[in-house]
């Protein structure tokens, strides 16, 4: 479920306090992790990419899992909580640095809701070169909770999400999504969205947010 991502234009490094579930506030950063965070991400997705394609030899195999042991033990020295993780607050990066989703760049958020540039890449494969569809339906979760929080100015929850696949969504193509709040009606959050090849509708979401209350998870 969706945390509904969004906030103030605020690129200072701040505390994290948090009630319930979720942030007081949410933290917005692009120091995090330091100047090549974005480049260690990249390379995450490329281990990714490539392992979702890769047919290594037992050899080889037994090769890549002690270099990844190694790697995973590097990664476990320096483990956080998640209230001060760069990831999913580095807003100078593609989906904010959080490799669990699909890359996005927002390229606009007005009155007509947020609109992003989304490309799934090979990790992302449902089969036959055309990205998954859950994968999809994660793109449109999180973009629909920023829509959320920008009509709520608050933290909400994805009390449902519905996506309907209208034609085959291709994989490392940058691909235009908008996700926009039709109604507001007290915590409860109308959100639309829609997903573009082109002139080509791929998908559209159609979901409920629900705001939370102070200490509420």
């Amino acid at each position: 479920m969706s945390d509904g991502a969004a906030g103030p234009d605020v690129t200072a490094e701040v505390e994290d306090p948090h009630e319930g579930g979720f942030r007081a506030h949410t933290a917005i950063t692009t120091d995090r992790g330091g100047p090549r965070y974005g480049e260690f991400s990249e390379q995450v997705r490329t281990l990714m990419d490539r392992v979702r394609y890769a047919n290594p030899s037992p050899e080889l195999t037994d090769e890549l899992i002690g270099e990844l042991a190694a790697i995973n033990e590097k990664l476990a020295a320096v483990r956080i909580d998640e209230w001060h993780s760069p990831a999913g607050t580095r807003i100078d990066l593609p989906a904010r640095g959080n490799i669990t989703l699909p890359p996005y760049e927002v390229d606009e958020v007005n009155d007509d809701g947020v609109f992003a540039t989304v490309t799934f890449r090979d990790f992302h494969l449902g089969g036959n070169a055309a990205a998954h569809g859950g994968q999809i339906a994660v793109a449109f979760d999180d973009l629909g909770g920023y829509a959320s929080a920008v009509a709520i100015q608050g933290v909400s929850r994805t009390a449902y999400l519905t996506v309907q696949y209208r034609s085959i969504t291709p994989l490392n193509t940058p691909l235009r999504c908008r996700t926009w709040a039709e109604k507001v009606d007290g915590r409860k959050v109308s959100i639309k969205g829609t997903l573009h090849d082109g002139d080509r509708l791929c998908a559209e979401m159609d979901a409920l947010f629900i705001k939370l209350n102070p200490g509420q998870q």
